[in-house]
């Protein structure tokens, strides 16, 4: 698993990342102050929103970023690198300054969510790992934080491990589904590094092994009382499954006075089977008794369940969200946005025919505007790094695409959204703990009006650039436009 604080992971890098470096050094570049940002473009399932999540792991890998005698010789024996870079190496660590929006955070398409400023060998050589790191645990946390709302209060418990793309899919998955909102895992090893809270139960192996149903159900009552959750579907869920559960709670929990219990359903169709055994508990005296569903479920089937009036207190779900099947890609990237020459900054831009891949350039920053009548986010805006907003005056916002659409904000707050994460190549941020993250998560969620949380067609929340940077833009454009590639 990527623990970055317990394994080198230096070498996870693409090849092409030290073929460049090695090409900066030849050519006397490897110093030269290169300015990176990661965004994205797409939002997740057609979704209003992501959320930021990787974070720390980042900053763990960026702390321990070095070559050993092994890396560098594997490096030797390709016959492709210089003797003196290679020399080098043994003292390479990362000397740059990264800024970040910090996890848990809403973000939107095309807006810098890391910039990095560091000599140009050592921003070239981390995007293969920070890219890893932002992507994945972003997929992960939106996905998550989708069927969260789509359970509309019900707690959700992730139960994907053994499903997950590898280890880090597991482990990792398992800490940004928690962000998203999550109230627990069943990933243990999350819970130990992370303090995910882990949960679970039984299978059906356990109820399986015994020779009788209310056997495994008597036992597990008489070791866990205070943690009884019944797996009730291994043979018929209404003609025994339920009825054998409510004879072991009654016989061996309700005595002892404890009447904190459940029953989960993992096949069947969930709708029928969760009212009939609702009405079956309460008609047994048990209304208390909490039902449990999983089996291949997402927001999409959680939301049809509610809509069919399943009785569910809590889901239950695996696969569907551990790898965010219905999209499996987060497509982050990470682009030059500028370099520093004989003390000026000077922007860079990428062009291309896909107008969606048209880089923002320059070293900048994000804002995020608030209402201060309502404390909701209306826009985020990026302006150049030396711009400072002053809110005691009226802000004109425009489309960057469609810039005759234009709005005046008055009466506002603006907050930047990256803060300093290494400041000449020293750790300046204190990463909050998980769950500290998730509290945050939850309350920027707040910010955002319902219709940018609509599942369907969502309202399209704007990232505005300064007229500042509009123009800038609009010129590389223009000159690119006339050269001769």
């Amino acid at each position: 698993m990527t623990d970055t604080k317990r394994q080198n992971f230096t070498m996870l890098c693409d090849y092409y990342e030290l073929t460049m470096a090695n090409g900066y050094f030849k050519a006397g570049m490897a110093n030269r102050i290169s300015y990176f940002d990661v965004f994205f473009r797409d939002i997740p399932d057609g979704g209003g929103f992501a959320i930021a999540a990787g974070l720390e792991q980042f900053i763990d890998y960026i702390k321990n970023l070095h070559f050993s005698e092994e890396d560098i010789a594997y490096l030797r024996a390709k016959n492709t690198f210089d003797t003196a870079f290679l020399e080098s190496l043994k003292n390479f660590r990362f000397t740059g300054d990264i800024y970040a929006i910090p996890e848990g955070t809403p973000i939107f398409p095309h807006e810098p969510i890391v910039t990095v400023r560091a000599p140009a060998a050592q921003a070239q050589f981390i995007e293969t790992f920070l890219l890893l790191s932002i992507n994945h645990q972003s997929l992960i946390a939106t996905k998550a934080n989708r069927i969260v709302r789509a359970a509309k209060g019900r707690a959700v418990a992730e139960f994907g491990s053994r499903r997950a793309q590898g280890a880090d899919g597991a482990y990792l998955g398992a800490r940004a589904a928690y962000i998203g909102g999550c109230a627990a895992t069943a990933c243990t090893i999350t819970d130990r590094d992370f303090g995910v809270p882990a949960t679970g139960t039984m299978a059906h192996s356990w109820v399986q092994m015994f020779d009788s149903e209310y056997e495994a159900f008597k036992t597990y009552c008489q070791l866990y009382p205070n943690n009884a959750t019944l797996l009730v579907d291994t043979y018929n869920t209404l003609k025994s499954g339920v009825p054998n559960a409510i004879r072991a709670f009654k016989e061996v929990l309700l005595p002892r006075g404890i009447r904190n219990f459940g029953i989960r359903l993992d096949s069947g169709d969930i709708a029928y089977l969760t009212k009939k055994a609702r009405a079956m508990l309460d008609e047994a005296g048990l209304p208390e008794c909490k039902i449990v569903v999983s089996n291949s479920l997402d927001e999409d089937i959680i939301l049809a369940l509610i809509r069919q009036g399943a009785c569910v207190d809590s889901f239950g779900v695996g696969e569907r969200m551990i790898t965010s099947k219905s999209t499996p890609v987060f497509g982050g990237v990470y682009k030059l946005c500028a370099i520093e020459k004989d003390g000026q900054i000077i922007p860079k831009i990428k062009i291309s025919e896909n107008a969606a891949k048209i880089t923002n350039p320059h070293y900048k920053k994000v804002y995020r505007l608030y209402e201060n009548a309502t404390g909701k986010a209306v826009a985020d805006y990026i302006t150049l790094h030396d711009e400072v907003i002053d809110e005691t005056k009226p802000l004109e916002l425009f489309d960057p695409d469609f810039p005759w659409k234009r709005k005046t904000l008055t009466d506002f707050t603006a907050r930047e959204l990256q803060v300093p994460i290494f400041k000449d190549g020293k750790c300046v941020y204190t990463s909050p703990s998980t769950s500290e993250i998730r509290d945050y998560c939850a309350s920027q969620i707040d910010t955002l009006w319902d219709e940018v949380k609509r599942f369907e067609n969502p309202h399209n929340y704007y990232v505005d650039l300064s007229q500042k940077l509009w123009n800038i833009k609009q010129d590389l454009l223009k000159a690119g436009n006339k050269k001769d590639f």
